[in-house]
């Protein structure tokens, strides 16, 4: 089968290759891929400043949906002709504090499809059945394909952060997950605020559309402008740091009012200088949001199916996996929000 492989370790390294067909063991699943899309940490794979355990060489993708065609032996309750989507925890330990209290995407020996086990960038990737998600009838696989960055922002707005209604909310990162964290804000109630540069104005304009209150690109006006009017000088109350940048997460930390909360979800790839005094004197909380977890997929799904979270307004391209490199350049160089392989 056809498949995107990341041969071995360094800058680019990435090919298209054909590969065995995988098949499914005792409790795991094949899915057939409909639709994968990149994501940010696929790019990160391609520099190699990746912070997430590798094992190389292996299969990229860790988004996508398609239908499942075998089960192993001993799985239950997902069967050939689901149409489904799935997490990325490939292997946890079982056994730890946090894999024992449902948060086993902290767990120290987590393992994952598209990082050290074979990902969706191919025709066929298999997965542990307890990852496995059965999609409603009104999800498509191209929504579902982004259901791991929207249950992310889920993770992170729902069940880390807490959004009451009337909280001013500095989003910075105008990528997927800057605009699922415009709808996730919005649907609490919240007033999003969303940075950009001047190339984001395609994505800015999305983020119009999903319900951003005010787009900032940076470029030309003053974030602390913005938010001073918005707040009546006392600063915002959330700051959901999206863009992996230093420069925005810094700046975005001195417009947090007092006891305000910084969440980062984005991937710097290197250490950063960040000014933990002002999170002394200020009282900030400071909340790491990494990947998700069970809750996190069951609820971003029914919202997708709900109609009060949407996908596709992302989707900018959907090319064939063989455009493999058109995709990613169209991802680094930010003319694209989302890049979906369809495989329909």
């Amino acid at each position: 089968m056809k498949a995107i492989v990341k041969y071995k370790a360094g800058h680019g390294n990435i090919e298209l290759r054909d590969i065995p067909e995988p098949f499914p063991g005792r409790g795991e699943v094949k899915i057939k891929i409909k639709a994968a899309s990149i994501c940010g940490s696929d790019l990160h794979i391609y520099k190699w400043d990746i912070g997430i355990p590798t094992k190389v060489p292996f299969v990229v993708g860790h988004e996508f949906s398609g239908i499942v065609t075998e089960v192993g032996d001993g799985v239950e309750g997902v069967a050939p002709g689901d149409r489904v989507t799935a997490e990325n925890s490939r292997y946890v330990c079982g056994r730890c504090t946090c894999c024992m209290t449902g948060n086993y995407n902290l767990c120290s020996e987590r393992k994952a499809t598209g990082y050290a086990y074979d990902g969706g960038f191919a025709e066929y990737c298999i997965v542990p059945a307890e990852r496995v998600h059965k999609l409603p009838d009104n999800v498509d696989f191209i929504t579902a394909s982004l259901s791991d960055p929207s249950a992310c922002v889920y993770h992170a707005v729902q069940e880390l952060t807490g959004i009451n209604a009337g909280d001013i909310v500095l989003i910075t990162g105008a990528g997927a997950m800057g605009l699922f964290s415009v709808q996730y804000v919005r649907s609490n109630g919240g007033i999003p605020v969303i940075t950009g540069l001047a190339k984001d104005k395609r994505r800015l304009d999305v983020a119009t559309t999903l319900g951003a209150a005010k787009t900032v690109n940076v470029e030309n006006e003053n974030p602390a402008d913005i938010i001073n009017e918005i707040s009546g000088g006392e600063g915002a109350d959330v700051v959901i740091e999206c863009s992996g940048d230093a420069k925005a997460a810094g700046s975005a930390l001195k417009l947090l009012r007092a006891r305000g909360k910084f969440v980062q979800v984005g991937i710097f790839g290197k250490p950063i200088e960040f000014d933990l005094d002002t999170v002394l004197y200020r009282e900030i909380e400071v909340i790491g949001s990494f990947s998700q977890k069970y809750t996190s997929w069951k609820e971003a799904i029914k919202l997708y199916s709900q109609g009060k979270i949407v996908a596709k307004p992302l989707v900018t391209d959907i090319l064939p996996l063989e455009e493999w490199e058109r995709g990613f350049r169209k991802m680094f160089d930010g003319e694209a929000i989302k890049v979906v392989f369809g495989m329909e």
